[in-house]
């Protein structure tokens, strides 16, 4: 029913680079968000937990219209219960894709994990799909 995904190294292909405004940027996959918009348009919520802080993350989740956003903490799992109740949807019905350790109890929380292929060797071993 919800789809909750990391973006630095599933939303992006991990660069980052420092424009001449001092922020940060990223590289976004068009692809990823036409899959996001499709699911939305059948009824699946949407929300991303990432550990980043930054303008172009908020704004590419809000040009994707995700439903939930929570940033700038390593700790995603209390984001993660709290998009739970916001939602009222089940972890067992809550889908996480994460590449990093600190993904691991949240991978571990849902009911489908997935990972990319570039994830850690420790991501992959509790995920129920590498893409």
């Amino acid at each position: 029913k919800l789809l909750c995904l990391d973006v630095d190294g599933v939303l992006t292909d991990c660069r980052v680079w420092l424009d001449s405004n001092n922020e940060w940027k990223r590289y976004f996959s068009i692809r990823d968000g036409y899959g996001i918009m499709r699911l939305r348009e059948n009824g699946f919520l949407t929300g991303i937990i990432t550990g980043s802080k930054s303008r172009d993350i908020r704004e590419r989740a809000n040009v994707l219209k995700i439903d939930y956003f929570f940033e700038g903490n390593l700790d995603k799992l209390p984001a993660l219960y709290e998009m739970s109740q916001k939602a009222k949807v089940g972890l067992d019905q809550i889908a996480y894709m994460g590449d990093d350790l600190f993904d691991i109890p949240l991978l571990k929380a849902v009911g489908f994990a997935a990972t990319v292929p570039e994830s850690v060797d420790e991501v992959k071993q509790v995920c129920h799909h590498v893409t």
